[in-house]
């Protein structure tokens, strides 16, 4: 054949093909477009709050080229400054103390920076301050940033209030008011932050002799690396050197293993559209096999005819790739407006960040909806490339010989990979391979289709039926495999990958509630807004409290263990952590010898430091000089703190680092006593300074935040599930109902022979209702088997929890009843369009 003429039988036959199953093609497109949506609003997404957190982090840190950080709150010694400053290869050294104090708005804190002016001009002169004028026409001196008195705020900070009024700050403890003197003009709109001069701060906020970093400029030509080494050589324990590079990977470690299981998730959906194009291709291929035979006959070879139906598959992919450009910059906008940068997940608070344009990446995910759709229609394109011609001209039915058993072993050997798979350990951190797993487990029990339903249908068929046209449906369905198992592809796909997102989701939600209920045993719990505590005076006062049986109360602050990884919690708790609301204890427990602090790390800790039971670790607090060795005696369970954390004994903790004040207390009330009574006489025994900044809460408003908080983070694998059933539902309609139309000839045939139409559609609806039962069986089978992966695989890997399975029988059941409704329904719908034919019309060309 002439490639003129071929190229215009392909077009033809192409366009004839979606001309007339429009709703095929567009389905299939919509499902790739769906998968690149998800994909790319997600990756958007991220890209624009970290974008934005890093301008916050900028914002703060001024254009210091390295910085010595503080490995904890309460800062390093100022005598390590001038040490620092005489290092070779730094010009200049800014001393900078950083804290996060409470203002008198509820809820407000702001990042106060004490800095050395003239040192700070030289280093970070972004961090400098305008002077406004007041009131009374005058305009503060040049030697206002030296006032004691003065303070200097972010453009954010600043609205609402004026030049000339006084802002009170609440940190470590102590309160001091300061007068509005100037503006930052150099910090990033939206970002509270407020700048005094570092006597003041040291000073009045209680950081006497303490610094929590240095800002550093290098000497023209001074090479980074070596000017690193010769600092870390200087250095205590309690400090670290960081870089740019260091806090950008803090930055972006806050979120990652968040943002890269989502866009894995989102990558699933966009599989699952693949083996929905499967479906389309496969069904399409087979309506036109005669057709194909025809071009063969007439030349076209082989190659051709594998490059056409491949080209009507990227054909397909472009469409839903460009489609889902658009919808997913327009979605990634949508949810930066109502979940913010952390798509509900708290990492980076309420910020509303701008949609940062990526073309690299919509590029990007516009080839992986082409690659997709170029997968799915690999097999189909083989299979109408291998057919005989002589054959394929009269074989209208089943592709497979219905005496011929389908091979198992390729779905067993992609099993046995996806399962070898999940007990593969972390790359770079991350369960890529655990999602390797998930797809091989996919493509496995997909592969295995033709086999189950095969058996399945079998033990129906060997049981026999009563009515002659269940029968039939029985047997049609046992002896055209090929078809079935096309029908079954994209439901098994998109049932599997639903089932397993809602058994994990279920599962998790459920282990944290059970977690809930084990540590928050209490009746009363209070809380310092961020900067305050309790000092050992209020603790004395409100644990003589009338109608207190007993209060515990537990200090939380940071510990900076990397400069380039997200810090740890330390927590003080009385009793070394084992008292009333302890967490529950994982594994063994161990006693801590003579001379060592007893510590219990939390289970994220244990994974990302890799500690255990009976280790020795070093921890950058208290003492330097021949430290505290620190002892591991348990690992426990914590869901609230992803990045780890550390308790031991109030004692230790305030022997260790001298701070007596805590931030958080536990109340047991005596028998009788209400807790509205018990929060009134509370809130009287504190000042009312203090007072203002606690909050008091019961049990249950906690756990029910939490369980907010946790369904609030979990929206987009809620939106995920939703759209993975409603795929999954138009899969299944489009596919039985493309199935029953091209069976016209067949249900005429039947007519001639003297089946009635009522005959004709209780068969198609009992070919619909095992298709979806043999579906849905294979589905929910399958899912629960990646729930297992995305269980103890994934969620342990990325976010360091362990959990234990929980079923959703009630969304369990409704999937299979809807799944078999959906095909049943369908395939009597499509029937009754195919059954208004004339049975003669239909069955003319066979004359």
């Amino acid at each position: 054949m002439r490639s003129d003429g071929a190229a215009l039988a392909a077009r033809w036959m192409v366009l004839g093909e979606w001309r007339a199953h429009p709703w095929r093609v567009a389905l299939a497109a919509a499902a790739i477009a769906i998968g690149v949506a998800l994909g790319l609003a997600v990756h958007v997404v991220n890209s624009s709050a970290l974008s934005e957190f890093s301008k916050a982090v900028s914002a703060v840190n001024g254009e210091a080229e390295l910085q010595i950080r503080s490995a904890t709150a309460f800062g390093f010694d100022e005598e390590l400054y001038p040490r620092v400053a005489r290092t070779e290869g730094v010009e200049a050294a800014s001393p900078v103390v950083e804290v996060e104090a409470a203002t008198g708005r509820p809820g407000e804190t702001v990042t106060v920076l004490g800095l050395d002016v003239f040192r700070a001009a030289q280093v970070t002169p972004r961090l400098l301050a305008r002077p406004l004028s007041t009131e009374a026409g005058g305009a503060p001196t040049p030697t206002a940033v030296l006032d004691e008195e003065t303070i200097f705020l972010s453009p954010a900070a600043l609205e609402g209030r004026r030049s000339g009024e006084l802002i009170a700050l609440t940190a470590g403890g102590r309160t001091a008011s300061f007068r509005i003197a100037g503006v930052l003009p150099g910090v990033e709109e939206g970002r509270k932050v407020a700048v005094l001069d570092i006597a003041a701060a040291q000073w009045r906020l209680g950081r006497l002799g303490r610094l929590q970093r240095l800002d550093l400029r290098l000497a023209p030509g001074a090479d980074e690396g070596r000017v690193r080494e010769a600092l870390t050589r200087i250095l205590p324990p309690d400090a670290q050197v960081s870089t740019r590079q260091d806090q950008a990977y803090r930055s972006d470690s806050l979120s990652r293993a968040y943002r890269v299981n989502l866009d894995m998730l989102a990558l699933m959906a966009l599989l699952t559209g693949g083996f929905l194009v499967y479906s389309a291709q496969s069904l399409s291929v087979a309506r036109r096999r005669p057709q194909f035979a025809l071009l063969r006959v007439l030349g076209m070879r082989r190659r051709a005819l594998l490059a056409q139906v491949l080209g009507e598959g990227a054909a397909v992919g472009l469409a839903g790739g460009v489609l889902g450009v658009g919808l997913g910059f327009a979605l990634a906008a949508g949810v930066l407006h109502v979940l913010g940068g952390d798509l509900g997940g708290g990492y980076f608070g309420d910020t509303r960040p701008q949609v940062v344009l990526a073309p690299g990446a919509a590029l990007t995910f516009l080839a992986l909806g082409v690659l997709t759709s170029l997968a799915g229609t690999l097999v189909p394109a083989r299979s109408a490339a291998r057919a005989q011609p002589a054959v394929a001209l009269k074989n209208l039915g089943d592709a497979i010989d219905p005496a011929e058993v389908p091979r198992i072993w390729p779905a067993l050997l992609l099993l046995a990979l996806g399962a070898a798979a999940a007990f593969a350990p972390p790359l770079a951190g991350m369960p890529l391979l655990g999602y390797g797993s998930m797809a091989l487990l996919l493509a496995g029990g997909v592969a295995a289709m033709p086999r189950l339903a095969r058996e399945l249908l079998s033990l129906i068929a060997r049981r026999g039926a009563v009515n002659p046209a269940i029968g039939l449906a029985v047997q049609r369905l046992w002896g055209a495999p090929s078809q079935a198992a096309v029908a079954l592809c994209g439901v098994v796909a998109s049932t599997s990958l639903m089932v397993a997102m809602a058994v994990m989701v279920t599962s998790f939600r459920g282990s944290v509630e059970d977690w809930l209920n084990q540590v928050l045993p209490a009746d009363l719990y209070l809380r310092v807004e961020a900067g305050g505590g309790f000092t050992p005076q209020d603790q004395a006062r409100l644990s003589a409290t009338p109608g207190v049986a007993s209060i515990g109360f537990l200090r939380t602050t940071t510990l900076q263990m990397s400069a380039d990884r997200p810090p740890l919690a330390l927590m003080a708790r009385p009793e070394g952590g084992l008292g009333a609301g302890a967490p529950p204890i994982i594994g063994r427990e161990v006693s801590a010898p003579t001379g060592t602090i007893p510590v219990y790390v939390s289970e994220p800790a244990a994974w990302v430091y890799g500690w255990k039971p009976g280790d020795r670790i070093a921890l950058p607090i208290g003492p330097q000089d021949g430290g505290p060795c620190f002892f591991v005696t348990g690992v426990w369970r914590d869901y609230a703190r992803q990045h780890g954390a550390v308790t031991l004994d109030s004692e230790d903790y305030t022997r260790l680092t001298g701070d007596a004040t805590r931030s958080e207390a536990s109340v047991l009330l005596r028998p009788g006593v209400s807790r509205r009574e018990a929060k009134d006489a509370l809130t009287a025994r504190l000042p009312p300074d203090l007072a203002r900044r606690v909050e008091i809460a019961e049990p249950q408003s906690i756990k029910a935040q939490a369980l907010r908080l946790f369904d609030r983070s979990f929206a987009v694998t809620y939106g995920l599930e939703a759209i993975a059933v409603l795929v999954g539902l138009a899969g299944v309609a489009a596919t039985v109902s493309a199935q029953t139309l091209a069976r016209t000839k067949e249900f005429g045939m039947l007519r001639h022979v003297g089946v009635t139409r009522r005959q004709i559609m209780l068969m198609l609806s009992t070919e619909g209702a095992l298709l979806g039962a043999v579906g849905a069986l294979a589905g929910v089978g399958l899912g629960l088997v990646m729930s297992q992966v995305l269980i103890h695989v994934v969620n342990p890997q990325s976010f360091h929890w362990t959990m234990e399975t929980k079923l959703p029988w009630a969304l369990l059941a409704l999937v299979t009843g809807a799944l078999v409704a959906a095909s049943a329904g369908t395939a009597m719908l499509a029937g009754r369009r195919a059954l208004s034919q004339d049975a003669v019309r239909a069955v003319r060309e066979d004359w």
